[in-house]
């Protein structure tokens, strides 16, 4: 497996926490996740939860000028 995504995000190890959220939210990232409840093998409960970070002009539409 390659790393050069990786360090394509997250730049040298001279990149600081700041800069590395702030590239994360510029270009925005997706968490998703699953969680299943069952009984006797039987799924009772499914959940799926998704959430997206980004900065908030990259989600919402610009106001035309005018």
């Amino acid at each position: 497996m390659s790393d050069e995504g990786a360090s394509d995000l997250f730049g040298t190890s001279e990149t600081s926490l700041l800069d590395t959220v702030d590239h994360l939210l510029n270009k925005g990232v997706v968490l998703s996740g699953e969680v299943v409840i069952g009984l006797a093998g039987i799924d009772l409960i499914y959940l799926r939860l998704s959430a997206l970070l980004c900065a908030a002009d990259r989600v919402l539409p610009r106001k035309p000028a005018e």
